[in-house]
C-alpha cells in the first residue's frame, strides 16, 4: 500500500525515527501516521539523521514512540528478509506523481527478479522516460520496501545504487537472485 494522504504534502507534521543496527549497516526509518517515508541505509548515525533533516525540511523529526517502534521494526525485517512481503504502510505523499507511478511499478517487480530502466519505462506506459524513471528511482526515500534495488542497466549489469551497490548486491542475494554478480538479469516480463 502506498499512501499519499493530501494531509501530509507540504505539511510540517513531526516525523519520528528511530536507528536499528542490521547486517547491511544501520537502518534509519521514519515516518508518521501515514506510514514509512524513508529507510536510509549507511554507516554511521550522525550522516542519516542529517540526511533525513535535510530532505524533510522544515518538518521536526523526533524520536519514534512504540507504535513507530512496530513499523520500524518490521522494516528492519524487511532489510534482513527483503522477499518477504511488506507489512507496513509507506506515505509517498512527497514524491511527484510520475515518481509515485515509477515506485508502484518497483513494488511489482517480483522479489528475486530484476529489470530495467526501459523495462520500467515500458511498464508504466512511457517508453521514452528511460532516464526520468532511473531518476525517480534515485528520488526513491524509502530502501528495500520501495524495491529500487531490483532495478539493473539494460545489459543486465548491476547499475549504481544509493545506499552503495554491495548493499544491492546482498538484498538480490537475499531476494534469491543467485549470486547477483554483474551479467546476471532475471527479467520478469
Amino acid at each position: 500500500m502506498l499512501n499519499t494522504p493530501a494531509a501530509s504534502r507540504g505539511t510540517r507534521r513531526p516525523i519520528a525515527c528511530g536507528i536499528a543496527k542490521t547486517s547491511l549497516g544501520l537502518a534509519l526509518a521514519a515516518g508518521g501516521e501515514a506510514g514509512i517515508c524513508a529507510i536510509f541505509l549507511g554507516d554511521e548515525a550522525e550522516p542519516l539523521i542529517e540526511a533525513l533533516r535535510s530532505r524533510f525540511f522544515p518538518s521536526e523529526i523526533v524520536e519514534g514512540d512504540d507504535p513507530f517502534r512496530r513499523y520500524a521494526a518490521l522494516a528492519v525485517e524487511l532489510i534482513e528478509q527483503p522477499g518477504k512481503p511488506r507489512q507496513f504502510p509507506l506515505d509517498v505523499a512527497r514524491g511527484t506523481q510520475f515518481q509515485r507511478l515509477v515506485w508502484r511499478a518497483l513494488c511489482d517487480v517480483p522479489a528475486g527478479s530484476t529489470a530495467s530502466y526501459a523495462e520500467i519505462a515500458r511498464m508504466i506506459g512511457r517508453p521514452d522516460a528511460v532516464r526520468a524513471v532511473a531518476g525517480a528511482c534515485a528520488a526513491n526515500d524509502i530502501a528495500v520496501a520501495i524495491p529500487c534495488h531490483r532495478v539493473r542497466n539494460s545489459n543486465g549489469h548491476i547499475s549504481g545504487y544509493r545506499w552503495g551497490v554491495e548493499r544491492k548486491r546482498e538484498l538480490l542475494k537475499r531476494e534469491g537472485g543467485g549470486d547477483a554478480g554483474d551479467g546476471l538479469f532475471l527479467r520478469f516480463s
